[in-house]
């Protein structure tokens, strides 16, 4: 699947200060995950459950 014709965002966490960010995009083959600085570069996809337990885990500050 090209990455785009995908519906890429941020979080809302996100500055527009150009720090470090990353964009997701659900994907039916998991959550794919790019580097927004350079979105050339090929993206990381991860499961839906993995995503839920990394999401999880930020959420209760444990990453």
């Amino acid at each position: 699947m090209s990455s785009t014709k995908l519906a890429w965002f941020k979080s809302t966490y996100s500055g527009g200060g150009g720090g470090n960010c990353v964009e997701v995009a659900e994907s039916p083959a998991g959550v794919l995950v790019r580097d927004s600085k350079d979105v050339a570069r090929p993206h990381v996809r991860v499961s839906d459950g993995a995503w839920g337990i990394f999401a999880a885990s930020v959420g209760r500050g444990d990453v």
